[in-house]
């Protein structure tokens, strides 16, 4: 006995499944990476350009002898340069970059002009930091802040509140443009200040560096951190086009994360000024 014939239709669907199947594994395939999240809702309009009626902030600064202090610096180029806050190696003689293992790797240093940023050189780097000196910045924007504050490992979340002046008086008076960030999240267990923070990237959520964190306000629960005007233009020609560089969506469920792998790879290290 045999078995029945299959009807001609079910053998002409197999052969024409088989085909399509055979041609979609030759298709070349170019989809795109998964779209960033949408922004958060609670972002507002653009911020608008600087102007005389923003609000500002004063900070005295006394005309005393440099004091060796650590702050944050972030890799820029695999050539050895990074960028850090201009007054946490103002000053300094003899900067230097920690490695880790009780080792340091000494800096030069440039500093910017009209701007709280300092670019150091060393002799080699780490991967660099992808940077983004962003003008269309919305009020609300969430930010992080990965480094070392009270010179241990650290991180803060923040959201962008607006445009202010920092008005420094005494040593290295000056007005600057700065972006004031509403502290939203630290990490767990670090209270207190966030010196030692100075220097750090400004992260967005594609994990670019935006900015600078420069100072604080305790009392008031803000960050300040360099804006576009004057971020853009003290590093403008370091990072080139061809620098390999990857970013990393950053949200605040893994800020923490993320921080922890850009200082495990030094991409961002704690800047030290040693003792002559």
């Amino acid at each position: 006995m045999g078995f029945p014939r299959p009807p001609d239709w079910l053998v002409y669907s197999l052969v024409v499944s088989a085909l399509v199947i055979w041609s979609l594994q030759l298709r070349e395939n170019a989809d795109a990476p998964p779209a960033p999240p949408a922004p958060d809702e609670i972002e507002g309009a653009l911020l608008g350009p600087i102007t005389p009626f923003d609000p500002a902030v004063t900070v005295h600064v006394p005309d005393i002898p440099f004091q060796p202090a650590s702050g944050t610096a972030f890799s820029i180029s695999r050539d050895g340069y990074w960028v850090t806050a201009r007054h946490v190696v103002e000053g300094c003689r003899r900067p230097a970059i920690l490695v880790g293992g009780g080792r340091a790797v000494a800096a030069d240093v440039r500093l910017a002009p009209r701007a709280d940023v300092a670019v150091l050189l060393t002799q080699g780097g780490s991967d660099a930091v992808p940077v983004f000196a962003a003008r269309s910045l919305r009020a609300g924007q969430r930010a992080f802040h990965p480094g070392y504050p009270q010179a241990r490992a650290g991180e803060v979340a923040s959201r962008l509140l607006g445009r202010e002046t920092l008005k420094v008086r005494g040593r290295g008076q000056r007005d600057e443009p700065v972006l004031a960030w509403a502290e939203v999240g630290r990490t767990d267990g670090l209270g207190g200040t966030l010196a030692g923070l100075s220097g750090a990237p400004v992260l967005d959520r594609q994990g670019r560096a935006i900015g600078v964190t420069i100072a604080e306000s305790p009392r008031r629960g803000r960050i300040y951190t360099t804006s576009p005007d004057t971020f853009g233009p003290a590093i403008r020609g370091v990072q080139k086009a061809d620098e390999p560089v990857t970013g990393r969506i950053v949200t605040v469920d893994n800020y923490g994360l993320v921080a922890d792998d850009l200082r495990r790879e030094l991409r961002v290290a704690q800047v030290v000024c040693l003792s002559a």
